[in-house]
């Protein structure tokens, strides 16, 4: 598989610092956002992200509300929410919402490698299909 593409949105400087540097040495294209606004202006700029791991406690537009747009905007990336405060209530919304998997901070970078392969992988079958189906068109139509 090629690598992921992932935008890491999260308030915390330090933390996005660290768990970039951590995901570049697992071959990850990593993208930075230090909130929702700047997550959704970089996927609007960049159609090759695949997976975006997303804080769900931030200032202004959290988690959730970004999670909406996202699935709004850009249906086929997957999201994995990520969170130091875990509530029940919070991840059953996101995953009502379409978010991929949820995982608690600090993650274990295993397992979270696990579930950006497995987000990116669904979302390169999903575009594959779809270009299937406009090849099949295209070929009915002639």
């Amino acid at each position: 598989m090629i690598e992921p593409n992932v935008l890491l949105v999260d308030d915390e400087a330090p933390f996005v610092e660290t768990m970039t540097k951590r995901l570049t040495k697992r071959k990850l294209n990593v993208s930075k956002a230090l909130s929702g606004e700047e997550a959704l202006a970089t996927l609007k700029d960049n159609s090759h992200i695949d997976v975006v791991i997303l804080d769900v406690k931030m200032p202004g537009m959290d988690g959730i509300e970004t999670l909406k747009e996202i699935r709004k905007d850009f249906p086929l990336v997957e999201v994995i929410m990520l969170t130091g405060h875990a509530t029940v209530e919070t991840s059953i919304e996101g995953m009502r919402l379409g978010a991929f998997d949820y995982l608690m901070k600090p993650c274990d970078m295993e397992v979270l490698m696990e579930k950006v392969n497995a987000a990116t992988k669904k979302k390169r079958d999903h575009e594959e299909k779809i270009r299937e189906a406009r090849v099949q068109t295209i070929l009915k139509h002639r």
